[in-house]
This record gives structure tokens, C-alpha cells and sequence, in this order.
């Protein structure tokens, strides 16, 4: 008997759901005159914007990461370490993989970018300048006089910067950042990483991929070669040292046995300063020879150090454009604006339904 009463109970329960699904569906079809009103209406706003909104250019730069291990100068460098001499040749994963991705997106690489010369109609600006014409800021500056005389000189020194400066190239790079720039790399595998820049003017994305890998690269250059330069240059410096003191040292020599020219053999002591000499020439010609196999080695570590980004593919005219479709926005528009009317009507007859 009170299985029966459960079966009639969940008969009941099912059969309600039902009705309600099918009240709902009823109040929906009453509304399809208003629905499709104002899908309409969004279908038309959706390719109205898509006559408004601008085109955006995709500059894409694709380089390879430098493999060390494959520069076959293992033998070398262990020469070198045998004298004692660090040459940089273990200056590795810094810039590798995510860290190199990462410097790419970084706010000072795109900062010192932004800041890199563009000719434009037979003027030289800064890319900063460039897209603050292209987003058309100035004509909201024209009422705000710390913005009104801001100027963005190319290769200018950003440590002098004001304030509004600042927060005028926070913005471009959060901008940038946020939609603007990827770095991508494909395959973990495979040392090839790209470089994509979007924007609204053709010319900014195009210079701006350049100019940041430029940028990344010369860092890259002063920064993780610098150990190397550092150790070329001080063995350059004694290297020159050692060369100087053998010319005198020869010189030495030779003034010395002028001296003794013709001497009697008995005199011995007279002798003693072109010995003398003659060890000095010995010594720094051994010194000489192994600080020219130790500069020429330091040589070789700095070129190891120099090619980090080896370009593959840049970016070139006409780039490729990715613009808002007007059936697109048809599609877009229309949708949108039917499924928040209905789930508008939903809300307002759930709501009126506990009043």
C-alpha cells in the first residue's frame, strides 16, 4: 500500500515538471514576436559594428633558439679551463625556452620597443607616438595640460621620464600585453619560437615585431656575453702588457751585449745584466704564447655568445588581416541579443512568480 502511495507521488512530481516545462515553452511562444524583434534588432547592430570596427594586421616573427650544445667547442673550452681561464661557456638556460618567452613579454623589452624610431610620411617618431596617433589620445589630451605636451622622442632616455609618461606607457603596454603580443613556442621540443604582434595599423605591426626582436636580441648580447667580453678584454689588455715588456726586454738585451762586445772573458760579473735580459726575453715570450691561445680562446667564447636569435621568417607586406565579418556579426549579434531577451523574460515572470 505505501509503495503505491510512492509510485503515485513520484507520478505526480514527474507530471508537474512537465507542465512547467510546457507553461514555459507556451510563455516563451507568446514572446516570439518580441524575441525576434529584437534579435533583428541585434543582428543589425552586430553588422553595423562590423562596418565600425577596424581591421587588425597580424605581424608574425619566427626565430630559432641558438644550441650550445652543438657549437663543437667542448674541447676548446675545456683547453681554456685547464689554464685556468672562465670564458663564459657555461652561461646556459637564462634565456632559454619560458624564460626567453617571458624577456619577450617583458615590460622593459616592450617598453625600450615603444621607444625604438619609425618614418612615417617622411617623419621620425617613436613607435609610442605612433600608436598614440593611432588610438587617437591626443584629441582627449586637448583639455588635460600634462598630457597636452607629452612627447615621445624616439631612442629618448626613459630614466628622465615624468610621471605622466609613465603611466601613458603602462597603459600601451598593458595593452599590448594583454591582446596585443604572444609569444608562442609550439613544439618543447623544438627550439623555434614565434613572435605575433596585432594591431589596427599595418606599419606599427610589422616595425614593432622587428624592433622587438632587436631589442631581445641586443639585450642578450650585452648581457649574457658580457662575461666573456669582460675576461676578452682584460686578456687583451695583458696580452699587450706582456708584448711591451718583451720588446723591452729585447731591447734589453741587445743594449746589454753591446756593452759586453769585446769584454775579457775574465770579467764575468759584467755579463750578469744580459743574462738577465735573456731570462726576461724567455719568461714573457712563454707568457706571450699562452696568453694569444688564452685571448684567442675568449675570442671564440664571444662569438659562441653572440647569436642568440636566428630569424627564419619575418614579417612581411601585406600582412595577414583579421576583420569582423559582417556575417559575422549578423550571427553574433542576433544571437546574443535573442538569448539575453529570453533569458531577460525568464527572470522577470520567475521573480513575478513570488510576488
Amino acid at each position: 500500500m505505501e509503495k503505491e502511495k510512492n509510485n503515485g507521488s513520484d507520478d505526480i512530481s514527474i507530471r508537474d515538471i512537465f507542465l512547467d516545462i510546457k507553461d514555459w515553452y507556451q510563455f516563451l511562444i507568446s514572446k516570439f514576436k518580441l524575441i525576434l524583434f529584437l534579435g533583428i534588432l541585434g543582428a543589425a547592430l552586430g553588422v553595423g559594428y562590423s562596418y565600425t570596427k577596424k581591421p587588425v594586421y597580424v605581424a608574425t616573427l619566427t626565430f630559432a633558439l641558438e644550441d650550445e650544445k652543438s657549437s663543437g667547442l667542448g674541447g676548446a673550452f675545456g683547453l681554456a679551463n685547464q689554464f685556468g681561464l672562465d670564458v663564459g661557456g657555461s652561461g646556459g638556460g637564462v634565456f632559454a625556452g619560458s624564460n626567453l618567452i617571458e624577456l619577450f613579454k617583458s615590460r622593459s623589452m616592450v617598453e625600450k620597443t615603444l621607444l625604438t624610431p619609425v618614418t612615417l610620411e617622411g617623419k621620425t617618431i617613436s613607435l609610442a607616438e605612433m600608436y598614440i596617433q593611432e588610438e587617437k589620445w591626443r584629441e582627449a589630451w586637448v583639455e588635460k595640460p600634462k598630457f597636452k605636451k607629452i612627447q615621445f622622442l624616439p631612442d629618448s632616455n626613459r630614466r628622465h621620464f615624468t610621471r605622466e609618461q609613465d603611466s601613458i606607457l603602462e597603459v600601451i603596454y598593458k595593452n599590448l600585453s594583454g591582446s596585443g603580443l604572444s609569444v608562442i613556442q609550439k613544439d618543447k621540443k623544438v627550439g623555434i619560437l614565434s613572435v605575433e604582434v596585432k594591431s589596427t595599423n599595418e606599419v606599427f605591426s610589422k616595425v614593432f615585431t622587428e624592433s622587438l626582436a632587436s631589442v631581445v636580441s641586443d639585450f642578450y648580447i650585452t648581457t649574457k656575453s658580457e662575461k666573456a667580453r669582460l675576461n676578452m678584454t682584460i686578456l687583451q689588455r695583458q696580452l699587450d702588457s706582456i708584448r711591451g715588456e718583451l720588446n723591452n726586454s729585447l731591447q734589453g738585451v741587445a743594449v746589454a751585449n753591446d756593452k759586453t762586445f769585446g769584454l775579457n772573458p775574465a770579467l764575468n760579473i759584467k755579463r750578469v745584466p744580459s743574462a738577465r735580459r735573456q731570462v726576461d726575453v724567455q719568461t714573457n715570450s712563454a707568457t706571450l704564447g699562452e696568453l694569444v691561445k688564452q685571448t684567442e680562446l675568449a675570442k671564440v667564447a664571444v662569438r659562441k655568445e653572440t647569436p642568440l636569435i636566428q630569424i627564419i621568417d619575418e614579417p612581411i607586406y601585406p600582412l595577414k588581416k583579421e576583420k569582423f565579418g559582417r556575417l559575422k556579426g549578423l550571427i553574433y549579434g542576433g544571437f546574443l541579443a535573442g538569448f539575453f531577451t529570453v533569458i531577460f523574460l525568464i527572470a522577470r515572470r520567475f521573480f513575478a512568480n513570488f510576488k
